[in-house]
């Protein structure tokens, strides 16, 4: 069997991987007060035991009124931070994957319901609720309380933040830093003219509106080690007339690549309920394929991935470097053990499971 493109290593920046297939963030919320709880010792310890190449962290926010519900994680106090040192510890004692972390902002799209309790927005004033910030006083969907346009002192504050995080996050020993720029929370929301009606030096313009995201990119990069990857996860369009699109997305792609950034994760939507998506196996790779065109940086693909032949032709064909895993890998946690054994490629697992080998694919396991 010839070799397989997705079980073949891979470096970004000094961080070496073993093969092509990333574990995307993925919320679970389940902190309390912003603090990690066993729910994530299990939940990232079995993932960190799967064999794919990157595990990272979910959207963990920079501030309190930044995290999408109560239940997120944050990384913006001692005890935030000492709560996720206690989950790597463990999850470190058993699996040597790297880790990384997604550092991000909810804006106008935070103070919400979990998503089994139908995510609604929760007002503030209201138990588990607070008032949200955005670049405009736009609200997400009519109906809304809207959010408060963030001043000077508040741009500085959320980008201070961010570095802060990246601070403590470089203190916890994690591998990458991952900036959540998707999916319509507050860096996406500067970027798209759907939300962003500012009329200052952060609105109008392409250049104005990548102006923000610009620099929280810079500061994370300043305040995180130089040989750790600093890498960005980017929605290529809004899927709405007159928003977001992927000839601008190419366009902040090339300046965030000027600006030393190590990877580019392209998703898609999140920042309009009029968002109109054609949703089916692989439908954001071509946005990763567009990115991928036009930067040397690496390109991670992601969305509807669950195929391991589909993820093979990705990266064999060049459409992007990487694969991301979220929902497809929640369902099957050893989604890289079978993908291997079907595509001829090798993976790592614990001592203890090794005698779990399928005969039919021998050879599938190194031992960890």
């Amino acid at each position: 069997m010839a070799q397989s493109a997705l079980f073949t290593p891979f470096r970004v920046q000094n961080l070496d991987l073993a093969n092509r297939i990333v574990i995307a963030p993925m919320c679970q919320y389940s902190a309390e007060d912003g603090c990690m709880t066993d729910w994530h010792l299990i939940h990232l310890g079995h993932l960190a035991l799967s064999g794919a190449a990157l595990l990272t962290i979910e959207a963990t926010a920079v501030l309190p009124e930044g995290r999408i519900t109560y239940g997120d994680v944050g990384l913006y106090n001692d005890e935030t931070e000492a709560a996720l040192a206690r989950t790597l510890e463990g999850v470190r004692r058993w699996s040597d994957m790297p880790i990384a972390i997604q550092l991000a902002h909810a804006g106008r799209k935070a103070s919400s319901e979990v998503p089994w309790k139908g995510g609604a927005q929760i007002p503030p004033g209201t138990a588990n609720g607070w008032q949200t910030v955005a670049p405009s006083a736009v609200p997400f969907s009519d109906g809304q309380v809207a959010p408060l346009a963030l001043d000077r002192d508040g741009l500085a504050r959320v980008r201070d933040a961010f570095a802060a995080a990246a601070t403590r996050a470089a203190r916890l020993g994690l591998d990458a830093v991952q900036i959540h720029g998707a999916h319509g929370y507050l860096l996406h929301e500067f970027l798209s003219p759907l939300s962003n009606q500012r009329e200052d030096e952060y609105g109008g313009s392409l250049e104005n509106r990548m102006r923000f995201p610009l620099e929280v990119f810079e500061a994370v990069r300043g305040a995180f080690p130089s040989g750790k990857p600093v890498t960005i996860r980017v929605s290529g369009m809004d899927w709405v007339e007159g928003g977001w699109d992927i000839e601008q997305t190419i366009a902040f792609a090339e300046r965030l690549q000027a600006l030393g950034c190590d990877a580019i994760h392209v998703s898609s939507g999140g920042l309009s309920p009029a968002q109109q998506i054609p949703v089916a196996p692989g439908y954001q790779v071509p946005l990763a394929r567009a990115v991928k065109t036009v930067v040397r940086v690496p390109v991670i693909a992601v969305g509807m991935i669950s195929s391991y032949e589909h993820a093979e032709a990705i990266v064999a064909t060049g459409d992007a470097d990487l694969i991301a895993l979220a929902r497809a890998i929640l369902y099957d946690p050893r989604w890289p053990w079978h993908a291997a054994a079907e595509l001829g490629g090798k993976v790592r697992a614990p001592s203890q499971y090794l005698r779990s080998e399928p005969r039919r694919a021998r050879g599938l396991f190194e031992a960890t």
